[in-house]
Parts: structure tokens; sequence; C-alpha cells
């Protein structure tokens, strides 16, 4: 690997981020513009344009055959996102969570997080089944915008209190549409070439470190096209605004299965091949994450810090573990029991014993 390629690589997550904030920003604006509501707003094009680098590199890598970062760079940003991003909101400050992201929006995101599992059972994600996941992100938007349609203006209050300082100035005449819709082209043009970089990047530098694709798709490129989340939930945390933190990182999560992997199946020549490390084990804590957010959001509606420390702790966990098995680490046994044994039947007893001492607080309360 030479110097040119790592300058590539990290010019590339730059780009990513740069174009990113770009492609929000302007279309952001331009839909409040035209009388898309801020909740919409908030859930589709802010959550999903900071996983526009995601779908940048997934399915560029799609098209260029590296298969192995296209997938892992989906499933390792959707653990990224839950376990890093909002582990790490949490510390800052606990996270409010509201009561539709836990009846209706978490849910989603468990079920769809089930459905890229049982998709890539049989090792490949057809281009049939890439066409239904794709239909699933167009039918939630749909349902979003009918959904804020029935809403009254005083229920949206709140959201457009969030959002009105960064994304729902209306745009001054011709000037003002054309300058947002600069900024989405200038943005999808610096998405373009910056995923490129960093797919080039990361398959040179996996080739030359001996780590395979899959590794590099599920830590450097998830983290890196996690990077616009990152900013977004942390920004938002500091800001106070915990709401708009995990709204962005739970409607990421939805963007990154159904349309980016749903649209990297669609493009890719034969379907999209899931490799057998990324089936029996990656998937499968994917969807553990997604299913540990209904217990630690329902208690007290909040993400508290110690939950917080929690998720980052298992994300630490995680990257280890990869390291550990990419390497054949004589460690790895130990780290595996030290896991299974200890960590995770203690982190389950904690939640069950919170969850249930949060639902007998409430019937007291309802009681009174």
């Amino acid at each position: 690997m030479d110097v040119l390629t790592l300058v590539l690589f990290v010019i590339g997550l730059v780009l990513l981020v740069v174009g990113a904030e770009a492609l929000v920003k302007g279309a952001s604006k331009l839909a409040a513009g035209i009388g898309i509501s801020p909740l919409v707003i908030g859930l589709t094009i802010v959550a999903f344009g900071t996983s526009a680098p995601e779908m940048a590199v997934s399915v560029s890598s799609s098209l260029a055959g590296s298969a192995d970062i296209a997938v892992g760079n989906v499933v390792g940003s959707n653990i990224f996102n839950v376990l890093f991003i909002l582990g790490a909101s949490a510390l800052i400050a606990p996270l409010t969570v509201s009561r539709q992201l836990i009846r209706l929006d978490v849910p989603i995101m468990i079920g769809v997080s089930v459905l890229a599992f049982l998709f890539g059972m049989d090792g490949n994600i057809s281009r049939l089944e890439g066409i239904i996941l794709f239909a699933g992100i167009i039918t939630y938007t749909v349902f979003l915008i009918m959904q804020s349609r029935r809403e009254k203006l005083a229920k949206d209050a709140a959201a457009k209190d969030e959002f009105a300082a960064e994304y729902s100035e209306k745009p001054q005449g011709t000037s003002g549409v054309l300058k947002n819709i600069v900024f989405i082209v200038v943005g999808l043009v610096l998405l373009v070439v910056g995923s490129r970089w960093l797919v080039d990047g990361a398959t040179a530098i996996a080739k030359s470190i001996g780590v395979d694709d899959v590794v590099i798709g599920l830590t450097i490129v998830a983290a890196g096209t996690s990077l616009p989340e990152v900013a977004t939930s942390i920004l938002a945390s500091i800001r106070g605004e915990r709401d708009i933190a995990v709204g962005n990182v739970v409607g990421s999560n939805m963007f990154n299965i159904l349309s980016v992997l749903g649209l990297s199946g669609i493009v890719a020549p034969a379907g999209l091949p899931v490799a057998a490390s990324i089936q029996n084990f990656d998937m499968i804590i994917m969807m553990i994450v997604a299913l540990a957010c209904l217990p630690i959001f329902f208690t007290g509606l909040e993400i508290k810090r110690w939950e917080g420390a929690i998720f980052l702790l298992y994300y630490v966990a995680y990257t280890v573990y990869l390291v550990f098995n990419a390497t054949g680490h004589a460690a790895l046994p130990t780290f595996s029991n030290i896991m299974l044994l200890f960590a995770v039947p203690i982190t389950v007893i904690t939640l069950v014993v919170t969850v249930v001492g949060e639902m007998r607080l409430r019937r007291t309360t309802a009681s009174v």
C-alpha cells in the first residue's frame, strides 16, 4: 500500500462527510420551502441524508464486485449507529425517546433487520429481494408523509422548534431554490467521488495488512460512512435536541437496510453475495442490537448515561472480537468465553430487572 492510496482513503472520508452535509442542507431547506412538514424532514431527509455515504459506498462496491464491503458496510453501520453513536451521545446527556419511536419506528427497525437476515440466509440477496427491500423504504416514506398530513399543527410544534433553526427556512424566491439545488448537486458529486476513493483505499488497505474485505467493511468503512450520523447525533445531544439524536439513528438504520441494501441488491449483476461470516455472526448481532433498543428505550423513555456506557463497551467488544477473529489471536477463546458466560448474561439480567421495575412503577403511578 502506497502513501497515495492512504491519502485518497482519508480524502474520500472527508468528501463523504462534506457531501452528506451539503446534501442534507440543500434537500432539507428545499423540502421545507415547498411545504413538507419538519417532522417528515427529520425522519426522512435528515436521517436518509446522513446515510447517503452508506448508499454511495455500497452501491459503488456492488457495481465494482466488492460485495463483502457493500454488505459489511450496511451491517457494520447499523451496529455502529446504535452501539457507538447512541452510546456516545447518551454519555454526553441522557437521550429523550419519543413514544412514537417505541410504538412504531423501533419495531419496524427490528422487523427489517430480521427480514435482511432471512434474505441473506441463502448466501445471496437477489434482485427480487432487493426490489422488495427498496419498496419498503418507499412505503415507509409515503406512510410518514400521509401521517404528517393527518396530524394537527399543534402536535408538530416541538418538532418545528427543533428543526426550525437549521432545516425550516424557506428559500427566498428563485435564487433560494437554485441555491439549494446547487447544494444537492454538489453533495451528490462529492459523495460519488468520495465513495470511490474510500472503496479503493479500503480494498488496498485490506490486502496490504492481510485483513479480508468483510472486516474492513464492518469496521473502517462502516465507521467512516457513519461519520455524518456521529456529527448529527452528538451535536444534537450537545444542543439539548436529544430526541433528534435517537430519531436520526433509527431512521438511518431503516434506510441502510431498505434503501442501501435493497438498491445494492438491485444493481449487483447476479444479486448481492452475503459472506458466511456475516450470515452467521454479524447479521445476528445487528438483530440483537436492534432488539436491545426496545427495553432500553422503554425504561423512562430515555437512554441513561450508564446504558450509553454499556452500548459503547459492547461496540468495543464487538470490534475486538472482529480483529481477534481475523488475525487468529490466541486470546480469542478466552475473550469469547468472558463475553458469553459473564458480560452478556449480566447485561440481560440487568435489562430484565430494569424493565420489570419500570413496569411496576408505571402501574403504581397509574393506580394513584
